[in-house]
């Protein structure tokens, strides 16, 4: 079982209308794929595929603002620390308006500041935590984590991902990728791994 996320469908249409671009269709269609499987009472495991600047992470912040909205807690691990960074910089600017609280947690922080980090992810104070693999550290302990993102999902150990999914009474699962390696294929083959890809790119990319 899982935490069924009801889909506000107001605020993600005042969200997507204060974006500063207009989304593609396939962007469109993933969303509402993926809010519809937030919605059920069982663990969403969900492949999002698009090749790079193809807005994988506009969609994933829609479903993370959703469940936030819900009260509950969002984990988004990148590889790299340059891209742990960067995904915050950019759902912190496209969640400027919503009132939603993030955290980033990844090396060269101070002890103070990963202490307080820590501190407000255990409160269940910061709503949606991004970090490498500092996210499935023991330190870490989510009040109410009931959505895990992961970008480029073959850079970690499969190890690595499922401490994510155990820190919690089963999240939902989203897979984000712009090269699916031979396990993600099987995966969506054999496993329980269902599918959506971005098949067109935004204007001007």
């Amino acid at each position: 079982k899982a935490v069924s996320i009801p889909m506000d469908l107001d605020r993600t249409k005042n969200f997507v209308e204060l974006l500063p671009f207009k989304l593609t269709d396939s962007q469109r269609k993933a969303a509402w794929q993926i809010l519809k499987d937030l919605e059920k009472p069982h663990p969403m495991n969900r492949l999002l595929e698009g090749d790079v600047g193809s807005g994988k992470t506009v969609v994933a912040t829609i479903a993370a603002l959703n469940v936030a909205k819900a009260g509950y807690q969002i984990a988004i691990m990148a590889p790299t620390e340059v891209l742990a960074r960067q995904h915050f910089e950019t759902l912190s600017r496209l969640l400027a308006k919503s009132h939603t609280r993030l955290g980033l947690l990844a090396g060269g922080q101070t002890a103070n500041t990963r202490r307080e980090t820590l501190a407000a992810v255990a409160s269940g104070e910061i709503q949606i935590l991004i970090g490498t693999q500092a996210v499935v550290s023991a330190e870490v302990e989510f009040q109410r984590l009931s959505l895990v993102v992961i970008d480029e999902q073959h850079k970690f150990g499969v190890r690595q991902r499922a401490a994510l999914k155990r820190s919690a009474a089963q999240p939902h699962y989203l897979v984000m990728t712009a090269t699916p390696i031979p396990r993600t294929v099987s995966m969506t083959q054999f496993g329980d791994l269902d599918t959506t890809t971005l098949a067109d790119a935004p204007p001007g990319r």
